[in-house]
């Protein structure tokens, strides 16, 4: 029976740290590390800075913290907070995932990324001196995933952000209440 689920290394069916550029000294949102919430698939905040590097990213990118102890504390976010055609930018210590176009959607990628499938394969990978160890980025490029079709990834994702919705505006009304 075919169950429409290819079996690929993840760099297959997900682009990571995909080329942008921003000049140097140019104005634009940043997303620092703090900015992260952790398991918090939206960004709340993030400040105007003037590039001089780091990772750069778009709308719909996922931005997953490669350095102990954040990528454990869960700092993976979707990037939500660029203008059409914006880049961003934000720390060294980022990599970033992107859906290919026909092949995944924004929404699975993100949180497949927050999944224990990349997360605990990436943490197994850091390696370093002790308190600043780093993912191996060609370990994650590798992880061998099973991606399911389009249509299911579309299923999957709607339910997983219908609970993210849902936990985002609770929270919102909660942050009123306390206020």
């Amino acid at each position: 029976m075919n169950t429409g689920r290819t079996k690929a290394p993840l760099i297959n069916f997900i682009e990571v740290n995909p080329r942008e550029t921003i000049d140097k000294g140019h104005l634009s949102k940043k997303i620092g590390m703090d900015k992260l919430q952790p398991f918090c698939r939206d960004i709340q905040e993030y400040e105007i800075a003037e590039f001089n590097g780091g990772a750069k990213f778009r709308n719909s990118d996922t931005i997953m913290a490669r350095i102990t102890p954040c990528l454990e504390n869960g700092k993976i976010a979707m990037v939500n907070v660029l203008d059409e055609n914006e880049v961003g930018f934000g720390s060294t210590e980022y990599i970033v995932f992107r859906a290919k176009k026909g092949l995944t959607i924004p929404d699975f990628v993100y949180y497949l990324v927050s999944s224990s499938i990349v997360r605990n394969p990436a943490i197994k990978s850091m390696v370093g001196s002790s308190g600043r160890q780093r993912v191996q980025i060609d370990v994650v490029k590798n992880i061998e995933i099973c991606f399911p079709s389009i249509s299911e990834q579309f299923k999957i994702a709607s339910i997983l952000k219908a609970l993210d919705d849902k936990i985002a505006l609770n929270n919102k009304i909660n942050n009123n209440l306390a206020a």
